[in-house]
């Protein structure tokens, strides 16, 4: 039963967390879908406007069109919001054939960085461009790497118990290959998130636990290695561990310094949307990686714990239709896709408010970055297209026997 609503129409908070309640404890039904493609939604289109307030001040003063940067944003969102639709009518079976295919795209696109058509962008190569396009290839190796881990695990359930067969089939492709292509291109945050993905594969996919314990010391030297071969890494990590210098503020610790004056300023409701100050070109890359702190600004405390609020009910929304799922191979890919949505939300927000260091990992559906959100939006169609109920084939009906004739 549905609680009634007061003589004036508004529901009693009471009904509210009544509501609330229920849904959290409902395991039957399809009705939590329809709440993963709506907070996705907004959440790209809260993305959309800030975006638009982000970057219109550094376009007028670069002289450009103010609207560019949002117009090519909400193109390559509507590109993304159609792919999802697109694959969520697919059904788990064609998610898994199309494994090899997406995983041997990926490589071929992380390789081609390397060519002509590779663009360095802030000292990392990791974009292609052409006909007027540019296009991050290690976005899209994100979710071509979990659809292939997860049909690897899912064949190899009974062989799990050995280890040969847990790691060597995900760490030659994922670790080798893809991390390896990325971390030449100098991408050190897509690669902590690509390995954080094989992590959450292998976790969901039923590896013991103890081959984790190697996987994380290799990681750990990996992303040491990484971090210590380049100067700006390691004084990016020296000026968050407060070991910078004292005129640190005006050099490395900038964008970060700069980031908490705008979470600082927007109090508990904000400065009104469109009227930070932060963004008249104070932080770099405000419309990039550090647009949570202009949403910080704009919109104030409130603003923020909205958007934690929207990332913790998808998160808890697509565990719900998780749990109903029986296929092996669903299971480990929407747990993989959500678990890459959320951990890289985690990871930007932690680094734009200082808990950890900068290494420039976009916010999924806010930031700008056309191919960040397309991969996304389609990581949230596959998570909709295995998580379907499938079809209850009835059995087919028995003809009527006719009575024998008598004698």
């Amino acid at each position: 039963m549905t609680a009634k609503l007061p003589p004036g129409g508004m529901p009693r908070r009471g009904d509210v967390l009544l509501r609330i309640g229920r849904w959290l404890g409902d395991e039957s039904g399809d009705r939590t879908r329809p709440v993963i493609l709506a907070v996705v939604l907004v959440l790209a289109a809260l993305g959309l406007i800030e975006v638009a307030s982000a970057s219109s001040v550094e376009s007028v003063a670069a002289g450009k069109n103010p609207y560019d940067l949002p117009l090519k944003q909400a193109m390559w969102t509507a590109a993304g919001i159609a792919i999802m639709f697109v694959l969520a009518r697919l059904r788990a079976r064609h998610i898994r054939w199309l494994a090899w295919p997406m995983l041997g795209a990926a490589v071929v696109a992380l390789g081609l960085v390397f060519t002509p058509l590779g663009m360095t962008v802030n000292g990392n190569r990791n974009w292609l461009s052409f006909g007027g396009f540019t296009v991050q290839p290690s976005e899209f190796a994100k979710l071509a790497l979990i659809v292939w881990a997860a049909a690897v695990l899912s064949r190899k359930q009974a062989l799990l118990h050995e280890s040969k067969h847990a790691v060597v089939p995900l760490l030659v492709p994922g670790g080798v290959v893809i991390i390896g292509l990325v971390a030449l291109g100098h991408d050190l945050g897509t690669s902590l998130i690509i390995m954080m993905i094989i992590a959450a594969a292998m976790f969901y996919g039923g590896v013991r636990m103890k081959v984790f314990g190697v996987a994380g010391i290799v990681a750990s030297v990996g992303a040491l290695t990484l971090a210590a071969t380049s100067g700006n890494r390691v004084s990016r990590i020296s000026s968050w561990l407060g070991a910078g210098s004292a005129d640190d503020s005006q050099g490395v610790g900038y964008q970060a310094l700069h980031g908490q004056y705008a979470l600082a300023s927007g109090g508990w409701f904000g400065v009104g949307l469109g009227q930070s100050r932060q963004k008249w070109n104070w932080i770099p890359e405000a419309h990039n990686d550090f647009i949570f702190t202009i949403l910080g600004e704009e919109l104030g405390l409130a603003g923020t714990l909205l958007v934690l609020g929207l990332f913790t009910v998808l998160a808890i929304a697509v565990f719900k239709v998780i749990a109903r799922t029986q296929d092996t191979f669903s299971r480990i890919v929407s747990s993989s896709v959500i678990t890459w949505i959320i951990g890289q939300a985690v990871v930007n927000i932690a680094m734009v408010t200082s808990l950890l260091p900068v290494i420039g990992v976009p916010l999924p559906f806010i930031s700008y970055g056309g191919s960040a959100m397309v991969s996304s939006l389609a990581g949230v169609g596959v998570i909709l297209a295995v998580t379907r109920p499938q079809p209850v084939q009835k059995a087919p009906a028995r003809k009527p026997q006719l009575a024998a004739p008598r004698g």
